[in-house]
Order: structure tokens, then sequence, then C-alpha cells
């Protein structure tokens, strides 16, 4: 069945089916025998998707994105879950129409993004899954089901993880089109990101600061500054120098494949690190990400650092960024506003797996929440400890899969589903 994307996970299903239409997943899902999981591009870094049963792909539903502007209020976007940001977002940029968020990479799918709550950046900004508001669905008998944001069980299902049912399609909100301007910032001084870093955050639209913990002064620091707001793109800013955008080398070694820098552009050229139309990160690696609330943010930081010689021999880089507070009961923001501290590892799973108690014993006094798709030690208890509507989010994965045809070993192990004795 293949791996992952990174190559961190194999497969173990026993069927793959590749359907093209919802009549044809609703066909796939009536006559697999035993479970059944969803699969997009394959960017989640452990068995979060996996089955031994059959594997349903969506990537290659047909169908094209349509606006509804019905209520000039509230303009939405529907699109097939399969499709790519990078790719509905140049639609709705050629039609003057974008979307709050993006993730650093647009070739993640609308599905795969929402279901595990990827985020984005900036302080006011929630992650991709807070602009759904609508989805479609196929359930363990083959039937099309959809949940509205007017429907409770929309709290769940937004950050649901492929745990209730096959995603065909999401309506998403969207709003005029906009510029962004991003810029590279070097030299921050410890002292200052310490002192100051909720309010470096949200200094632009959307901030990323890069770091491997043990180098004498920040790396790097991504501003997005939001040409609307008028955002000032001030040559020395906190301490730190503004650089050329060759300067951006971070997880690639191809700077060309980095998004531009130095000119605003548009929202979708701009807000993701990587081009949608050029190679973006490595592959050859692992990522781990951990969410404390925003307050706490100098002393999560500082947590890291007292252990960063443990952790840098097997670091590429690490990002901070920021996700505004929601109301997803499965989200990493779930009602607090958050810093997001992401680890992108070198292919040395063994180290990589020691370290990771060291980092998740030094967040903890900050209830840390792990990101669901990428590698982390947290147990049932550990994640019943930090997300306080769990039990909440299983009974509507329960009521609406009572058999467990989408539920898996990964998902029961966390409390997410209900165990049922199969693999």
């Amino acid at each position: 069945m293949g791996v992952t994307w990174a190559g961190t996970h194999s497969f173990r299903a026993s069927r793959l089916v590749e359907p093209t239409t919802v009549e044809e997943v609703q066909e796939a899902v009536r006559t697999a025998p035993g479970r059944v999981k969803a699969i997009g591009t394959r960017h989640s870094f452990n068995d979060l998707a996996d089955t031994d049963g059959t594997l349903i792909s969506v990537l290659g539903l047909q169908g094209r994105p349509f606006i509804d502007l019905t209520d000039p209020t509230h303009p939405t976007v529907t699109a097939p879950a399969g499709i790519r940001y990078g790719e509905l977002g140049a639609w709705l940029q050629q039609r003057g129409w974008a979307l709050h968020n993006t993730g650093a990479l647009p070739h993640i799918s609308v599905a795969g993004a929402t279901s595990t709550g990827t985020h984005g950046s900036g302080v006011r900004n929630g992650c991709q899954s807070t602009a759904l508001c609508r989805v479609e669905f196929v359930d363990a008998r083959g039937k099309l089901r959809t949940v509205r944001s007017t429907d409770h069980e929309l709290a769940a299902v937004a950050v649901g993880l492929g745990a209730f049912g096959i995603l065909v399609e999401a309506s998403l909100s969207i709003q005029p089109t906009y510029d962004v301007r991003q810029d590279v910032y070097t030299g921050m001084p410890w002292e200052v990101l310490l002192a100051e870093a909720p309010e470096i955050l949200a200094d632009a639209y959307s901030v990323s600061i890069f770091t491997t913990w043990t180098e004498p002064t920040v790396q790097q620091v991504w501003r997005k500054s939001g040409m609307w707001l008028d955002d000032a793109v001030p040559d020395e800013w906190r301490g730190a120098v503004r650089s050329p955008g060759s300067d951006a080398r971070l997880t690639t070694k191809d700077p060309d494949a980095l998004t531009p820098q130095g000119d605003p552009g548009p929202w979708n050229e701009r807000l993701p690190h990587f081009r949608y139309s050029g190679p973006h990160a490595a592959g050859e690696e692992i990522q781990s990400e951990y969410f404390v609330p925003m307050h706490a943010a100098s002393e999560a930081i500082e947590a890291v650092r007292a252990i960063g010689e443990t952790v840098r021999p097997h670091l590429i880089v690490s990002e901070l960024r920021a996700v505004a507070a929601d109301e997803l009961w499965l989200s990493a923001a779930y009602g607090r506003d958050t810093l997001a501290i992401n680890f992108t590892w070198t292919r040395h799973p063994g180290q990589v797996s020691a370290v990771l108690p060291e980092i998740e014993r030094a967040l903890a006094p900050f209830g840390a929440r792990p990101h669901w798709g990428k590698w982390h030690a947290f147990d049932a208890h550990a994640i019943r400890h930090v997300h306080p509507r769990l039990d909440d989010a299983r009974a509507v994965f329960e009521s609406l899969d009572p058999e467990g045809r989408f539920s898996n070993t990964h998902l029961e192990q966390l409390g997410i589903r209900e165990a049922r004795g199969l693999a």
C-alpha cells in the first residue's frame, strides 16, 4: 500500500480503492470487508490513517469548486474533500476570493488538513478546521450524510481524525482576496524573544520563528505582513535585521522551493512556506509538534531551550507559530490561544523516539497537546488529561459509527474510539 510522504510509516492495509465519484466511495464502503479508512496526500507521520482493512483514497474525487454567495455576509466555497490547498487557493485567487489561513505546505488535502487540525499561523487566525461550515461524508453503511455549522456534531467532526466516516466534500468560509508580504529577520536576541514572545508572534498577520535551540541568537523569524493592515516592514525589528530572501533556507537546500519574499503578493503565494508549483520539504524527515497556551509561551520556550543540547543532535529545525483559540473539541487550540512548537527531525527514528518523552516532560507543566498526525509518546491517559472534550468527541464518533468500521488501533490506543479488540 506504500508509505507516508516522508517514509515514516508503511501502510499495512490489505486493499486500496481509488474512486473518482462519491457513488464509488459509497459502493466501496458498502462492499469492503472489515474496517475502512480514508487516505489523502499521506502527509501524516504516524499510523493515524492506517487500517488492516481497506484504504479509500479521496484524491481522485471529481468535481470543481463552487462559490456560494446566497448569504453575502458568509460566503463559502464547496470543493471535493481531496482537493489540495494549492489548487483550491489558486482557483479562489483567480476569482477574487481567499481563505483566512493556510498551512506551510499547500500540497496537503483539505480533508487531511482539517481532520488533523493543521493550523497555519497568526494570533488572530484559527486552524484550517475553523473555516469548515459543512462537511459531507459517507457513513459505515455507505449512506451520504451532512453535518453543518448549525449541528452540534461539527465541533467533533471538524477535527475528526477520520474516526467516523469518509469525507467527500467540504464547504469552507471565504473572504475577499488580500496581499501579503513576507520578510526574513535574523539575529534576534534570545532575551528579547523570551521577554516578548506573545507580542512578537502578534506583530504581523502571520509570524514564524525558526530555531535549533542552541544557536547564540534566534536563527530566523519570518514576518508575513498583511498589506491591508498597513503592517510596517522595518529594516530592524526587536533586535533583528531584515535579510535577503536567499537567506531563507531551512528544511530545503533549494531556495526556489520557498514562497517569494520581499515583495507583496497574493495570500496563496505568501502564507505557505513552500511553493505549490515547486518541490517542497525534503521528505526525509520526521515531525513532532506540541501546543501550549500562549500565556505560557516564554516559559515553554525556555523549558525546551533547557534541554537544547539533547534535542539538537537529531533536529533539522524547530518552528514556533501562533494559533487562535477555537471551540472544536479535538483541536490543539481548543479553548485557548496557542503556541505551536514544531520539531522537524532527521530520519533517525530510534533517537527521535528516545528524545520525545524528554520534550513532553519539559512541556507537561503547560498542558501541552500533541499534533494528531505527527510523532509523540502520549497514551490514552495523557491525551485525556489535556483534551477536556475527548469524551464528548468519542460519543459523537460512536453514534455516527457504532460498529467501529472507521476505527483503528491508533485511535483506540489514544481513547478516541472505544476498543473493540480488533486490529
